[in-house]
């Protein structure tokens, strides 16, 4: 019986996806661990690996076709002793999510998603049973410490592949997704001159499908605060003339700063579940980068331990990955606070939607002269607006404050950072 290759799950969040690319050809010998195809997640592209020997009988859904339903089958690969007759039979149609309406001037309703297939069951079922995995997935498994019990296979036969244990590395370190709010009938306005449809992409849908849910399931709460950046600019520029090779951005410091808090006030640390708050042990903060088409959010994890040059360094890594779509999984997924900062762009003050399952988000805004009066008389500071966004059934006002006061604390003293 010929094998199902199947449109794998590369994120928890994932449910469907883009094949890019194949890179071999019906009737071409594949062996375990090549490279079939080149599939786009809503977060980065990724390659597809072979788990079995064999011939690729056929491909089921061709090269650059958009919104490929995770489990859907994309190919048949003959095993030993196999022939082309072993595919009689099977059916090719693949269920791919429906194209984008065409642009009117009434109300129509928005096409409804296409729901992910059901999940292949566990690859390890009674105790004794052997666990049916791809070499390259036991060995990020046990790199890692996972169980292999624990994770569900999508390959042929609920076997386990590697897309397999990243997506359970991933779900492991978060809390359960908060599920998209439906869609709502939309209108769109008469013009005197025919709209351009744009298509939506993957991580376009997904960016959406998150922040309607957030907004509509999590209560948000805001807080802004003012920071003086005199004492700061001018530390960076001492530890800059120092490392030329490194230089250290106030961003840098924000994200040391932003650690820094969280350890002092640990509450804030934490996510909202229908049956326990869940309280993180490490300080892992997401990063958000504007790529092409989107948004994502790479971690700098352990960030209250790392030097503010490492910082630095770590998210240039990261940020420069992110736009290149070389993200792993398990570097954008997870964290436990986010930072956004649109100071670059000239922004003052804003305030930004909270990232699922996380409590809180803190929105940058542009450091700037401003007046300010210092023991009865008025002078001129850099002044910086930040503005923290909390899920108020983890973090209440007072918690807020508190941690907005610790951050202060080290961005106006920040020698605390260095010590």
């Amino acid at each position: 019986m010929p094998i199902t290759i199947t449109m794998p799950a590369l994120s928890p969040t994932m449910t469907e996806g883009r094949i890019a690319r194949w890179f071999k050809t019906e009737g071409e010998e594949v062996i375990a661990g090549d490279v079939l195809a080149e599939i786009e997640t809503d977060k980065a592209t990724m390659e597809l690996e072979a788990i079995d020997d064999g011939i690729l009988g056929k491909i089921l859904v061709p090269g650059e076709t958009d919104g490929v339903a995770v489990n859907t089958p994309i190919a048949l690969v003959l095993e030993e002793g196999e022939d082309a007759s072993a595919m009689d039979g099977f059916v090719t149609s693949a269920p791919v999510a429906p194209a984008a309406p065409a642009p009117t001037t009434e109300a129509a309703p928005v096409a409804a998603p296409v729901a992910p297939a059901a999940v292949a069951p566990a690859a390890s079922a009674a105790e004794g049973q052997r666990i049916i995995a791809s070499p390259l997935a036991r060995r990020i498994a046990t790199d890692s410490g996972l169980d292999l019990a624990l994770v569900k296979g999508s390959g042929p036969r609920g076997r386990i592949v590697k897309a397999d244990v990243l997506g359970a590395q991933g779900t492991a370190k978060s809390a359960p997704a908060i599920p998209a709010a439906p869609s709502a009938p939309i209108v769109i306005p008469a013009t005197s001159v025919e709209p351009t449809e744009i298509p939506l992409t993957t991580m376009r849908k997904t960016i959406a499908k998150r922040l309607v849910a957030a907004k509509q399931e999590i209560p948000h709460i805001y807080l802004t605060i003012e920071c003086e950046l005199d004492a700061l600019l001018a530390l960076r520029k001492q530890v800059n003339e120092r490392k030329p090779d490194s230089k250290v951005s106030v961003n840098d410091f924000i994200v040391k700063a932003s650690a820094l808090a969280l350890k002092d006030v640990p509450a804030v640390n934490a996510s909202w579940t229908d049956t326990a708050m869940i309280q993180y042990n490490t300080i892992d903060i997401s990063i958000a980068v504007a790529i092409e088409g989107g948004l994502i959010t790479p971690i700098v994890r352990n960030a209250d331990l790392k030097s503010l040059v490492v910082i630095s360094g770590e998210v240039k890594e990261l940020a420069g990955r992110a736009k290149e779509g070389k993200l792993m999984p398990e570097e954008y997924q997870g964290g436990g606070f986010s930072i956004s900062n649109l100071g670059m762009f000239g922004i003052k003050e804003f305030s930004a939607i909270i990232n699922p399952p996380q409590s809180a988000i803190l929105a940058v805004g542009a450091g700037e002269q401003r007046p300010v009066v210092k023991d009865g008389a008025l002078s001129v500071a850099t002044v910086m607006s930040c503005t923290m966004s909390c899920d108020h059934r983890v973090v209440d006002g007072a918690l807020g404050a508190q941690w907005l006061a610790a951050f202060k604390g080290y961005i106006e003293d920040p020698l605390g950072m260095l010590l």
